[in-house]
């Protein structure tokens, strides 16, 4: 089941990441040294990028 970008930040901002920043509709996150950049758009994510994302996240957990 897709995730929207929105669900995606709440996600990794539950994780402990914080916004660094943010241009247009892409919010760049942070934990330690991992940079993450998650697009927010009215859009679900794609499938390979939802993936992508998770991978990174439970790598930092």
């Amino acid at each position: 089941m897709p995730i929207s970008g929105k669900e995606m930040l709440r996600i990794y901002k539950k994780a402990g990441w914080k916004v660094e920043r943010v241009k247009g509709s892409h919010h760049c996150m942070s934990k330690g040294n991992a940079v993450e950049t998650i697009p927010v758009s009215s859009k679900d994510l794609t499938k390979g990028l939802e993936r992508k994302l998770l991978k990174k996240l439970e790598k930092t957990i």
